[in-house]
């Protein structure tokens, strides 16, 4: 193994003597650049606009695994967490972000920029259009929280005369900030590279992309904000007029189509694999030829920017470490592929008399579904890192009692077989930290290569921000909205035959339900789903505070309004009955794991988040989010 040493020689600077004390205490200081010194070496202006790159903020974060996996798409298999289902209501503050002092940098890089004279226009006019693009992107990102904000577009600086009151703003309609962020990406976009090779900069694929997203969000809230009237403002800091949905839903398809017919370069669905679940989970490590992604923050090993997902989430039996299981899937989602003839149908774990399928093999229930689903989720049966999980919960016996363990791979006696492992060493069991207390682990986003699972290596697989596949998604949903549910057909039939869907959807067939599942499980983990219930106006329904029922789980798959209060599990069992039939055979339990005690309520206050005191306590124009 090649060992790489790194020499940092530092030189040290002696003053042997000074002329005086005065010139002594006068010198220029050594750890600072001066606006000259970044702006005359592109090299270090790029390092500048390298940290505003590092400062955007992403709503599920590779570096924060559980961000990924809220509103029960997941349990947290970690015992600190458990109090997260054991709550109902969630904050008012929960999800918000105010973070002018990062606009007010990106706007003194702006007015510092411009003058500059020791640049050249090419590098001048991209670092302008990039700075324009991160300004805009965190907009949104306010905007998608917080509704209509104060809209500074200048680094304005306190004079110190004790009227601050120049310097306080009144909230922009939720409508012009969107407008804001859609003309900073229009006007931005030839003005940036045309470069599918370039992932973790702002390329003008990046500037549709965000423009398409933001359309089409302001799109839905001006449509389906109709439906709550109760959640806007009369000033429209909150909510938008239903007639400007259509204009929006039509630059949303726009955007979306000058990405999908090769404007901004060649992307395309990633397709590189004959295994379809392999393909799936690949479109998130592979940085090779991989034209799916747009928009990335990379990471790198041994260069100090590396993240620990995989550590905290990866089957722990046999890792590095011991080390992983944290994000386990709920049969909630789970529950929610199709299979691969486009149906909507439970997974089989009782028969319509109501007693149990039994399979030969413990990964067979998971067989003809839609590849996404072993590309998203660990299943029982298979393998992470060239090693199968082991997940079952015991042995079932003739007389229905059950054999298990509260240790992983613990050992009892079972019938005439002796002492035998009786549980999995990955679980489930139900309230033991870091194992699979769903039946399920998290396969998106795992890195596969060796050492990414040790703290003194890490991972450095990407944060995917935009990707072809959510373009088509968006794209879809526009032209839906727009009445062509034909064109819609096909973009949502790209993405379904890649995953090994053999019926292809008719315009018939595409419906706003039909949307909204394309979304939760192509996009699942990434961060979408709390935008998605929000833009549509369904989220208090989703999460309405009422505790689910196992048979809920498996009914109405596919209904935009199924509820998602609280997740369950799938736990596999290995029959003991010698002389049966099936005996050795895998029979499936629904489980709910007993930390889950407490049903998630979005309440109407939560489609906004709180704006904090101290920003209204030190600007009264600012008025407060509603239902609060």
């Amino acid at each position: 193994m090649k060992k790489y040493i790194y020499i940092a020689t530092i030189t040290a600077l002696l003053c042997v003597g000074c002329a005086n004390d005065e010139d002594f205490l006068n010198r220029e200081p050594t750890d600072i650049l001066t606006e000259e010194q970044v702006f005359s070496d592109p090299e270090v202006t790029l390092s500048v606009i390298a940290d505003l790159y590092d400062r955007y903020y992403d709503f599920a974060w590779i570096q924060d695994w559980s961000t990924m996996s809220r509103f029960n798409i997941a349990f947290w298999s970690e015992a600190g967490r458990y109090g997260s289902f054991q709550n109902s209501d969630y904050g008012y503050g929960d999800w918000g972000t105010w973070d002018y002092g990062y606009i007010r940098d990106i706007n003194l890089f702006i007015e510092r920029c411009e003058p500059a004279t020791e640049l050249s226009d090419a590098d001048k006019q991209r670092f302008l259009a990039e700075a324009r693009f991160l300004r805009a992107s965190y907009y949104f990102e306010l905007v998608k929280r917080m509704g209509g904000v104060p809209l500074v577009l200048e680094a304005e600086e306190y004079d110190f005369s004790g009227d601050p009151s120049y310097l306080q703003h009144p909230r922009e309609t939720e409508a012009a900030i969107y407008d804001f962020v859609i003309s900073e990406a229009e006007a931005v976009k030839e003005l940036l590279p045309t470069d599918i090779d370039t992932k973790s900069r702002a390329t003008k694929g990046a500037a549709l992309a965000m423009e398409a997203r933001a359309a089409l969000y302001a799109g839905s809230i001006a449509k389906y904000g109709a439906g709550t009237p109760q959640v806007s403002l009369p000033g429209g800091e909150v909510g938008i007029p239903a007639s400007k949905a259509n204009g929006y839903y039509q630059t949303a398809l726009t955007a979306a189509q000058e990405i999908i017919n090769g404007e901004a370069g060649g992307y395309e669905l990633y397709q590189k694999k004959p295994d379809l679940a392999d393909n799936f989970a690949s479109i998130f490590y592979d940085k090779i030829g991989n034209n799916e992604a747009i928009f990335v923050e990379d990471y790198k090993l041994q260069s100090g920017k590396v993240h620990g997902f995989t550590i905290s989430n990866q089957p722990r039996f046999g890792a590095e470490e011991e080390e992983g299981g944290r994000t386990n899937p709920s049969l909630n989602f789970v529950q929610s592929f199709e299979t691969l003839d486009g149906q909507y149908e439970p997974i089989p774990v009782e028969d319509a008399s109501g007693n149990p399928v039994y399979y030969d093999n413990i990964g067979d229930i998971f067989e003809g579904r839609d590849a996404r689903l072993a590309g998203t989720v660990i299943l029982p049966g298979s393998s992470f890192k060239g090693r199968q999980v082991d997940i079952w919960a015991g042995y079932q016996m003739p007389d229905g009692s059950v054999i298990s363990g509260d240790s992983r791979g613990q050992q009892k006696e079972v019938g005439d077989m002796g002492t035998v492992q009786v549980v999995g060493f990955d679980g489930p069991i139900d309230g033991l930290e870091f194992t699979a207390q769903t039946g399920f682990y998290i396969r998106k986003f795992q890195d596969p290569k060796a050492a990414s699972g040790q703290r003194g290596v890490q991972s450095d697989l990407w944060q995917m921000r935009y990707r072809y596949a959510e373009v088509l998604l968006n794209a879809a949903e526009a032209a839906f909205e727009l009445g062509q549910a034909d064109v819609a057909a096909g973009y949502l039939n790209q993405i379904r035959s890649r995953a090994g869907i053999t019926t292809s959807l008719s315009a018939g067939d595409v419906t706003f339900d039909r949307i909204v599942h394309e979304r939760y499980i192509e996009l699942a983990f990434e961060g979408h789903f709390l935008f998605d219930i929000k833009r549509w106006r369904i989220a208090h329904q989703v999460l309405d505070g009422v505790p689910i029922e196992a048979s809920e789980v498996t009914g109405n798959i596919g209904d935009p309004l199924k509820r998602k209060t609280q997740p369950y599990g799938l736990w596999p069992y290995k029959i003991y009955d010698p002389g049966s039939a099936n005996n050795g055979k895998y029979i499936y339990k629904i489980v709910k794991p007993a930390r889950v005690t407490g049903a998630d309520r979005f309440r109407l206050g939560n489609y906004y988040s709180k704006i904090g005191d101290d920003v209204i306590n030190n600007n009264p124009k600012i008025i407060r989010n509603p239902n609060q």
